[in-house]
Formats: structure tokens, sequence, C-alpha cells
């Protein structure tokens, strides 16, 4: 294909499709069929990260790919592959690599690629700064016309834009990893987080909070807003949002207030923290995180599981189960009914546990429990 045959906005329209293919579901599955279609292609495959035994990377294709052949070149075939570690972002077909006859005699040719009609193949692999890697691939039947000069030139045509989106696809990724890293701890810890937009309307939740926000004990929704259940609490509450909102208009500088929640259960208060989200220097756009809301319920105790305590700690079975029941709150009595031992038998376990841990005090090793990262990989009690 002659990059000249594009109109202006379809290639506007391709190189669209490559910088938003970050943001599909599976991405650039767009862009690949767009490719597909313009080269009378029969498949057009991405692959992010080189197959090893222990991982089979990643595969976008465009085409009647079935999850069987996916897994099959991933997990066997691509061993046999002779088009692999290409010239870095060079355009090149299979038979200038190997030479038709070589090709056509090539295991991965005869075993696996002649039964999805797959003989003329022309690729490129791109590396970025960061050590991102992708091989694109383009292939068409044995009937097909080989690919062309002009085949070629599209491909390179297309390259740099593919090799600046997949750093951005580098750069998405792990500010979501490290997004979903940080959620989920708060979420082990059992912190209520509530996200705020500009006008104090909830953007996010998370478990925590939605348990806290369905109980109605203390805080509620009030169309699609924060509100305690209390007037006096809740005039305290939008004073704090709306200084935190004020804030939050300020690049650079972070309002941050707390406050004690009143619960109809006679529960204990739970504790509000209210902290404004500095505006970046270049933060446009409507609805967009203003303030956040840490909400903890101190009769909701993080609780590690009894391996995790006893791995951390170097306790034994019967320590760490001890160890556990402590953390509850429970005294020395009540842990050995719950665990169906004698006291005496707990007293001896709690100073194994106190000479192990450091600390000589009961109240200490509730402490010690309590304020560990075992709390990281808690279950919910």
């Amino acid at each position: 294909m002659d990059p000249a045959s594009l109109s202006a906005d379809e290639l506007s329209q391709l190189i669209g499709l490559i910088y938003e293919g970050p943001l599909e579901p599976v991405p650039w599955q767009k862009s690949l069929n767009f490719i597909r279609e313009r080269l009378r292609a029969n498949y057009v495959t991405l692959i992010l990260r080189s197959s090893t035994p222990d991982d089979p990377g990643l595969y976008i294709s465009a085409g009647d790919v079935t999850t069987e052949g996916s897994v099959s070149y991933a997990t066997y075939y691509y061993s046999l592959d002779p088009f692999v570690d290409l010239p870095p972002e060079q355009v090149v077909t299979v038979h200038e690599i190997l030479g038709e006859a070589q090709w056509i005699a090539s295991p991965l040719y005869q075993e696996f690629l002649a039964h999805y009609n797959v003989f003329h193949i022309m690729g490129a692999d791109v590396r970025t700064p960061g050590g991102e890697e992708c091989r694109l691939r383009v292939c068409r039947p044995r009937e097909a016309e080989a690919f062309s000069e002009n085949d070629k030139a599209f491909c390179r045509l297309l390259l740099p834009h593919l090799k600046r989106a997949m750093i951005l696809h580098a750069h998405f990724d792990r500010s979501e990893s490290e997004r979903k890293l940080y959620a989920g701890a708060m979420d082990r810890l059992m912190v209520g987080t509530l996200i705020l937009d500009e006008n104090g309307k909830i953007l996010q939740t998370n478990a925590p909070a939605d348990e806290l926000l369905q109980a109605r004990d203390g805080l509620r929704l009030a169309d699609n807003a924060l509100a305690a259940v209390y007037p006096r609490d809740d005039r305290e509450l939008q004073r704090l949002v709306k200084g935190a909102l004020c804030g939050h208009a300020k690049p650079g500088r972070a309002v941050v207030e707390a406050m004690s929640v009143m619960r109809p259960s006679g529960k204990r208060n739970l504790g509000v923290v209210v902290r404004s989200v500095p505006m970046g220097e270049w933060s446009e756009g409507k609805r967009r995180p203003a303030v956040a809301v840490f909400v903890r319920d101190p009769d909701s105790q993080p609780q590690a599981t009894h391996e995790v305590v006893r791995q951390m700690f170097g306790l034994t079975p019967a320590e760490a189960a001890l160890a556990m029941e402590l953390a509850k709150g429970l005294s020395l009595e009540e842990a050995a009914v719950a665990l169906n031992v004698r006291t005496n038998t707990v007293r001896a376990h709690l100073r194994s546990i106190f000479s192990k841990t450091g600390v000589a005090r009961q109240s200490e090793l509730v402490r010690v429990l309590l304020n560990s990262v075992a709390a990281l990989a808690c279950k919910k009690t």
C-alpha cells in the first residue's frame, strides 16, 4: 500500500487510533483492524514482551485468531520462530530474512502457520528507551501478493507513532499498578476513602467507605455528596470540605483537617480526615479530584492472617493463634476460652510471644501487631 494513497483524514484517523490504543480495553485493537483492512492482511498482531517458559507474553491480534492458536504459539512455536530479533525499527519480510525455500521448509511454517494460511509475513520490532518492546507482524495467505515496498513504507510511517504510544502505555500501566497497590493497601487497612470533585460531589469510593455509607451509622450520602447523620456534625463536615475545596484551588498547597463523627448505633465515633488534593499547574477539565476524605472505624480493625503473623514474628502456630485473639481485644482468659485451651497454657504461650516480639506487656503486643506491616496482608473479620 502506498502511504500517499491515504487521505489526510484517513492518516489522521489511523494515527489517532494508535495514540488512543493504550486506553482501549484491548490495547490497539482498533488500529490493528485498520491496518489489516488497508494492507489486505488476514492477520495483524502486536506481541508485547518476549515469550518465556513462565510468561507467554501479551498478544493482541486482528483477524480470526483463536485462543488455541495464540496459546500454541506462545507456549511452543515461539521457540521455533526464525522471524524474531529483527533489526530495530526496520520493516522487513520473512522472505528477506530466510528466503522462500528455507521459510517453506521451516518447522514453524510446516507445523503451525500453514494451518492458519499464513505465508507472507512483514514485521518490525520496536523498543523504547524504558526497555519495553513490541513486535508488529502483518500476515497474508499464500495466494495473496507478496508485501511490496509501498507496504513496507506504510508500516515505516507508523513505527514512530507506535513507539510513542508504547511509551504512553508503559506509563499508564505503571501508574495504574501503583494506584491499585496503594488502593489495596487502604482497603486492607480498612480505611474508608472518598474522592470528591470541585463541587464536593463523590467521584470515587473504596470498599470500606461503601460499607460505612450503606450502614448510615454516622455518615450518609445526600445528593451524591458526603453528609453526617447528625446536624451538628454535618455542619462541621461541610465546613471542612469547603475549606479543602478552597485549598484545592491553590496549586502546591494542601489543607488537612480532622473531626470526630457521632454514630446513632452508640459505637465509638468515626475518625474523619479531610484534605485537599492540590490542583496541578497544568490541570484542566471538569470533575477533577479536589478533596480526599479518609474515614476510620475504631471498632473495625484489620486482621492479618495467622500465617503472616507467624512468619513475621517467628511464632509457633499456637502462639500466632493466641496473638491474633489478643489483637482482637480479648483478655487472656477470654482468649483461652476462644482457643479451647487452659489458662496456664496461654500464659506460657504469652511469655514466649513476649520474648520473640521484644515486648513486656499485653498492651504493647497488641500495639506492635496492629502497627506492623502484617496488617497489609490482612483479611477482614
